[in-house]
C-alpha cells in the first residue's frame, strides 16, 4: 500500500479540485462510481433512517440517502473539505433536499459523535485517500448502531497478475500528479471489521479492470 498523503495536503488537492471532482471522478472510472453509489444505498437505508456519510465530498451518495430517508429521516455530511461540502450544500438546494441534511467537517479517524448514533453509516470512495483507513473504518463501527448497517466502497487492486502489474505503473506516475490521483490507492479494510464483530450483507467487485472498487454492506450485530 502507498503511503497516505497528509491531511493538510490533501484538504489542499480537494479544495482545488472540489467544482470538478464530480466530472473527474466520473470520467476517471467510467461511472462506476455512481453505480457504486446506487447498489449501496439500495442495500442498506430505508425510511426513517438516521445516516452518516463519512467522506461525503459532493454529496452524491447523500443525496441518494436523503431521497430514500423520507421527510422523517436525516443525513449528516462528514469531510475534511469544507470547500467540497461546499458543493454538497449547493446540490441539496437544487433538490429541495437541504432540510434532510446537516454537514460538517473533521477528521473520520477521530469522528465527533457518540457510539451507536446511526442506522446507516457510508463510506464511498473516502478510506482510499485516508491516513488510517482501518482506524476510520473502525470509527465508522464505533457509531453505527447496533443492528445498523456500514456501507463501503473503495479502491482495491485488480486480481489479475498482469493488470495488477500494469496498474501498479499507471499508478505510480499518477501519483506524481496528486490533483489526478487525489491521494487514492488500494485499501483493505473488510477484514478488521469482520474481527469487530460485522456479518457481511453484501459483497461485491465493481469497475474497470485496472481501478476495481470493492462494495460491501455489514450489519453491526444487535445487542
Amino acid at each position: 500500500m502507498r503511503n497516505a498523503l497528509g491531511k493538510g495536503r490533501l484538504k489542499e488537492i480537494y479544495g482545488h479540485i472540489a467544482k470538478r471532482y464530480d466530472c473527474q471522478h466520473a470520467l476517471v472510472t467510467l461511472r462506476s462510481d455512481q453505480k457504486g453509489r446506487e447498489v449501496l444505498v439500495d442495500n442498506s437505508v430505508k425510511e426513517g433512517d438516521q445516516v452518516l456519510d463519512c467522506g461525503a465530498g459532493t454529496g452524491t451518495t447523500a443525496l441518494l440517502a436523503a431521497k430514500r430517508v423520507g421527510a422523517s429521516g436525516k443525513v449528516t455530511l462528514f469531510d475534511l473539505s469544507e470547500a467540497m461540502l461546499v458543493v454538497a450544500r449547493e446540490k441539496a438546494a437544487r433538490d429541495n433536499l437541504q432540510e434532510r441534511m446537516s454537514f460538517q467537517t473533521g477528521d473520520m479517524v477521530d469522528l465527533p459523535f457518540d457510539d451507536n448514533s446511526f442506522d446507516v453509516v457510508f463510506s464511498t470512495y473516502s478510506l482510499c485517500p485516508l491516513y488510517d483507513p482501518v482506524g476510520g473504518a473502525l470509527e465508522l463501527y464505533r457509531v453505527t448502531k447496533p443492528g445498523g448497517k456500514i456501507a463501503v466502497a473503495h479502491s482495491v487492486e485488480p486480481e489479475h497478475p498482469v493488470v495488477r502489474w500494469l496498474a501498479e505503473r499507471i499508478d505510480a506516475v499518477a501519483w506524481r500528479l496528486p490533483w489526478l490521483s487525489m491521494g487514492c490507492r488500494s485499501v483493505d479494510v473488510l477484514p478488521d471489521l469482520e474481527d469487530a464483530g460485522g456479518r457481511v450483507l453484501l459483497l461485491k467487485r465493481i469497475g474497470v479492470p485496472l481501478w476495481p472498487f470493492l462494495l460491501f454492506v455489514l450489519e453491526k450485530p444487535a445487542t
